[in-house]
Formats: C-alpha cells, structure tokens, sequence
C-alpha cells in the first residue's frame, strides 16, 4: 500500500470533504495525510467571485501544492472546479453524488413562498440570483459570500430574511436541520456538478489513480460528465448564470440545462435531452448538444452568450 497526501482548503466543509476521502483510501491499506491550504478564494470575501477570478480561486494554490510535489491528490466540491484543468492535471476519480438540490434556509419563513414581498434573500451564485428572481421577481437579492458556516452567521444575525445554500454541503456537516425546505431541479436547476466530488490529480500519477478506482461512481461522472459539457460549450464560469442538471436511468442520460438573467430583462431559457450513453465521450457529446440547443435559444430571445473567456452580456 501506498502513502498519501491529499491537499484541501480549510474550510469546515472542505476538510470534511478531505477525511471522507481519507477515511475510504485508509480502508484499502494507505496511510493518508492531509495537507491543509487557503486559498485566493477564501481570502477574498468583500467582493463577488465573478469579479475576482472565478471558481478557479479555490484550486489554484492545491494545484501548486500537487504540481511541486507536497501533496498527492485534491478534494474539490467538483461545481467549485472550473470547466477547464491545466495541461498535465485530470479529474481522476467522481465520486457518489449527495443530494443536488438547492436548500432554502431561513429561522423565521418556511419556503420561499411564505416570504414577503420586498423580502432580504442573500446569494451570491447569478445562477441561483436568475432563478430566484424567474419564481419571486418581488424579491431583493443581495451577495452574501464566505464559507457554510459564516453565511449561516449572518443569516442567524439578522443581515437576510433567507439564504439559498447547497443542500449537499448542509447534510455533509449535520446541519440538515437547518433546510427549511428545498428546492427540486424543476424549480431551481441545479449547478454544474453540485453535490458531487471530484478528486484531482496529476495526470501522470498513475499510481493515485489506480488507488482511487474504487473510489469512483460511474453514474454520478457520466451525469457531470454531461452537466460540464453543457457548461464548457457555454464558456461556462461563476460570472455566467447557467444551470445543467442529468440523471442517469439505466443507460438512458436526460439532462436539463437553464439560461436565466440575475436582473430578470430576460425570460429563463431552458433545454432537455435524452440519450443512450456507455462512456463518459457520450455524455459530454449528449452535453455540448443540450449547450448548442440552448445557445441558439437565447440569441433567438434577445440574448448574448459569451464566448470562453469572454464576460456575459445581454441584449
């Protein structure tokens, strides 16, 4: 058996993250440590991801850690991951998806429709900001940055009437007893990849990638498989207000993917496919189909979908 050190933010839920990790390669026999890091992403709380970087704030520095050698693999809240990794690095392993859904947290409002008109909801993601303003334009929507546990502080000292989390992150920590309710994919589409895992590596460990086969769940990476194609034809990042949501059923993929406007100048665009896939080559094609349905929607609609690299815009 073989010694490992996994590179993690640290983060309550990230560490989390990382002793689950460690806990299953430990059962195969490999001694495992942890490598704890900050990153660009924790440190900059003041102003929305959109504006600083991107997703890619919150792997850039694990990636360091593995590329010069101190540490073997990274957990990574896989929706946290950007579309495109740097040559020489790999997903090497997907692992069992949590729950997907969005949660609505609140200590005084039931759903979001007991919520009052004008009513405070913090949320910092433009994909849940456009889906939320499609149910309850009446609302206000404010950012709200920082990890699990300090949006949740703010929420309990009063700064919102509401917050939207990942469900996934609260059940992760036992604090499943704050999900005042949640939202199914029908209302409020998931992100690319939430509530899955994705372990990153350097491409030419084989060795790490062979210990964490085990590991993998085939359905849950054809399903982002799918989800990231959609996002990765799209230019997808966190300045982009798109959700892409699959499942699996048998070897039958359906996967729905959303275009919404954080100001609400445009109606939600959203597409649904369905295909038979065998291989992850499948269901990114089954993916960048739904993005070019779903491109072709909202141009028609008066909007304009970046190209990657570029910065959204609408008409």
């Amino acid at each position: 058996m073989s010694s490992f050190t996994i590179a993690t933010r640290e983060s309550r839920l990230a560490l989390w993250q990382a002793q689950h990790v460690k806990a299953l390669l430990e059962r195969q026999g490999h001694q495992v440590n942890l490598l704890g890091m900050t990153t660009q992403g924790d440190q900059i709380l003041d102003r929305a991801l959109s504006k600083v970087g991107g997703k890619g704030l919150f792997v850039k520095e694990l990636e360091v850690a593995l590329s010069e050698g101190r540490a073997d693999l990274a957990v990574h809240s896989l929706k946290d991951v950007p579309m495109e990794l740097p040559e020489g690095f790999s997903l090497a392993c997907v692992m069992e998806r949590e729950d997907p859904r969005d949660a609505f947290v609140s200590n005084r409002y039931a759903d979001l429709a007991s919520l009052p008109q004008g009513a405070l909801v913090g949320s910092s993601s433009l994909r849940r900001v456009a889906l939320l303003r499609a149910l309850r334009p009446d609302l206000r929507i404010e950012p709200l940055r920082g990890n699990l546990d300090t949006r949740l502080r703010k929420l309990d000292d009063g700064l919102y009437d509401a917050i939207v989390l990942a469900a996934a992150g609260l059940k992760r920590l036992g604090l499943a007893e704050r999900i005042r309710a949640t939202f199914e994919p029908a209302e409020m589409l998931p992100a690319a990849g939430q509530g899955a895992l994705g372990i990153e590596v350097i491409s030419a460990r084989q060795d790490v990638v062979d210990a964490l086969a085990a590991l993998a769940h085939q359905g849950t990476w054809l399903a982002v498989s799918a989800e990231r194609a959609v996002s990765r034809a799209m230019g997808g990042s966190c300045s982009m207000p798109l959700a892409a949501f699959a499942t699996l059923d048998a070897s039958i993929l359906s996967i729905d993917a959303a275009w919404g406007d954080p100001e609400g100048h445009l109606e939600l665009v959203s597409v649904r496919a369905s295909a038979a896939v065998t291989d992850l080559a499948s269901a990114g094609a089954l993916g960048t189909r739904v993005a070019t349905d779903l491109r072709a929607l909202v141009v028609a609609r008066g909007g304009s979908v970046p190209l990657p690299g570029e910065s959204p815009r609408l008409a």
